[in-house]
């Protein structure tokens, strides 16, 4: 049985603050939720850079989302919940589209930029960048929800 003493000698975790948007997965209204959210987040003062890399990462995911999880149907709804808390920048997007092939995420592996132009690959470019700026990349789908999580640590 724990006491209120037993609470109080736990070490203090402020609670994580963020917000969401939902959209309908198309271009103008995936722009308009990114724009929202890294503006929500400007007024914690962090530098251009960091914030440039979080807008570049969302926008990359939120992008294949409008691109392939609803590719062939109508747009379907996307979400992005944010969150700060001690563990750094969380955003979760959510989709209730086709999922990733084998349930995994691309790898994101460099490219061989050596070659002609005709025989670069199409595609995989957005995965290598968001893997470069994003070090905790994690995908999960569940009855039938496709969620991807991105963490980044809280700039110095």
């Amino acid at each position: 049985m724990t006491t209120g003493t037993d609470r109080l000698a736990r070490p203090y975790r402020p609670r994580a603050q963020g917000g969401a948007e939902r959209f309908r997965a198309t271009g103008p209204a995936a722009r308009a939720a990114i724009t929202r959210v890294v503006d929500a987040l400007r007024p914690r003062g962090w530098t251009d850079d960091y914030l440039g890399s979080v807008e570049i990462v969302l926008a990359e995911i939120v992008n294949n989302v409008v691109e392939h999880a609803y590719h062939g149907q109508s747009p379907g709804f996307v979400g992005i919940r944010y969150s700060v808390g001690p563990r750094g920048l969380c955003l979760v997007v959510s989709d209730w589209g086709q999922g990733f092939s084998a349930g995994r995420l691309p790898p994101g592996a460099p490219m061989d930029f050596a070659v002609p132009p005709a025989d670069l690959p199409e595609g995989g470019f957005g995965w290598l960048l968001i893997r470069s700026l994003a070090p905790n990349v994690r995908y999960r789908r569940d009855k039938g929800v496709n969620r991807l999580r991105v963490r980044f640590p809280l700039p110095d």
